[in-house]
């Protein structure tokens, strides 16, 4: 190849490296799209999960049969703070409410009248 080759080559390319595109700004409704998609897919179905938890946690009472995320099964004992004590077989155990996953039975002192 010689020089003269070369010459025409880089000036092909400067000229297409100067062709106008579309300005910056048309593609902002595709990433406004794409964080509304995230949204809906990712964080909302956490947040509903994280609230659904809470309410969960706030209704458990002596006498509920529970599983812990670790996969024990027992039943309420009593109630604190931020733990619950759950009989499980022969052993009392004292796990953090944020352990317990399910209430698979409600039971003990219930509010309603039963026949």
């Amino acid at each position: 190849m010689n020089l003269n080759g070369l010459k025409m080559m880089l000036a092909q390319a400067t000229a297409a490296g100067q062709q106008q595109g579309p300005p910056a700004w048309t593609s902002l409704p595709m990433f406004v799209l794409m964080g509304i998609m995230l949204y809906f897919l990712f964080i909302r179905p956490q947040t509903k999960k994280a609230k659904e938890q809470a309410a969960m946690l706030k209704t458990i009472k002596a006498g509920d049969r529970i599983v812990t995320s670790s996969g024990i099964m027992g039943m309420v004992v009593s109630v604190k703070d931020k733990s619950v004590a759950i009989r499980s077989a022969e052993s009392k155990l004292e796990v953090l409410k944020s352990a317990v996953t399910e209430i698979t039975e409600r039971g003990g002192e219930s509010g309603g009248s039963e026949s």
